[in-house]
């Protein structure tokens, strides 16, 4: 149904650190290292321009220096803080994350506003998070989503994060609120996937959207054509389309993903296909609640192809 739009679709994988290798994000296609691989680095070519000063007068280069030092510490403490809030984030440990994060509310960083925005969320969803405490940080969540989206409007995570908060919000507001949101939800994917279009769970997300729009009830799209001239629409196809994708550009990332493909093909008669993906998703090794709650389903929709 529209009305659950998108989704606890981003769940973590657990991972484990080493000094001598990145860690990779699930779908996110970036790597976080080290702080020794930091220092090095800092040490060599890449950044070499932090270290090859010009010849200045003793004055000039007591301030250039000074402040050259400054930029050098605030971008490695600004490193070392977010390697160490994707760390927490790999191994879900959400509270602990959440007050990280929380210091950095007031940033002009992006980068620390939409991790804010995510862990809100997160912590909204965990099980024994009381029903008003759950809006009030799903709102949260919206607000610091907005604000990355307004410190960095190229910020491919931002639009991510500020279309999925969008969505929940609207959980909140009614369903003319809920649809009206959905054009822009789009908006903000499509455009999530034109600045990055090697992160899976983007492509995951506009695949969902196309899903629950292709499954909406005929009463349903009858209603939304009341409310709106033009209701969003949209395909299996198109869904598929994305799943596919998002599996291209990082195969088995999200257990999810291997379910939606699954049930995608399922509604489009195409059951061979909808029992290997099933399969997959059932036999998904499970980290999160969310991949219990996979195998689950899945399990289930196998029941019914047999």
């Amino acid at each position: 149904m529209a009305g659950s739009l998108l989704i606890r679709c981003v769940s973590r994988t657990l991972l484990s650190a080493s000094a001598a290798k990145g860690i990779r994000v699930r779908g996110a296609d970036r790597y976080y290292w080290t702080t020794l691989r930091r220092i090095t680095a800092l040490k060599s070519g890449r950044a070499a321009f932090f270290l090859g000063l010009p010849a200045l007068s003793c004055l000039a280069y007591e301030v250039y220096h000074t402040g050259q030092s400054s930029a050098v510490v605030y971008a490695l403490e600004k490193e070392e803080v977010l390697e160490q809030a994707d760390y927490l984030y790999s191994c879900a440990e959400t509270e602990k994350l959440y007050q990280l994060l929380l210091q950095y509310k007031d940033s002009d960083n992006a980068e620390f506003l939409w991790r804010l925005a995510r862990v809100s969320r997160d912590l909204a969803l965990l099980p024994d998070t009381a029903a008003e405490q759950k809006k009030q940080l799903m709102f949260e969540a919206f607000e610091y989503a907005k604000k990355a989206l307004e410190k960095d409007e190229n910020c491919f995570a931002a639009h991510k994060w500020y279309a999925v908060c969008l969505s929940d919000v609207g959980d909140y507001e009614g369903v003319k609120v809920k649809i009206g949101n959905s054009y822009i939800i789009r908006e903000h994917l499509e455009r999530a996937v034109e600045l990055n279009p090697k992160d899976a769970t983007s492509l995951h997300i506009l695949g969902y959207w196309c899903f629950a729009f292709a499954e909406l009830p005929w009463y349903q799209r009858k209603v939304a054509a009341v409310i709106f001239s033009s209701p969003p629409k949209s395909t299996y196809d198109e869904a598929l389309e994305f799943f596919l994708k998002a599996e291209e550009v990082d195969p088995n990332f999200y257990s999810k993903n291997l379910l939606m493909l699954g049930k995608t093909y399922m509604a489009m008669k195409d059951n061979p296909k909808a029992l290997l993906w099933l399969t997959k998703a059932k036999d998904y090794p499970s980290h999160t609640l969310e991949d219990k709650e996979v195998h689950k389903e899945a399990v289930d929709l196998l029941k019914k192809l047999k």
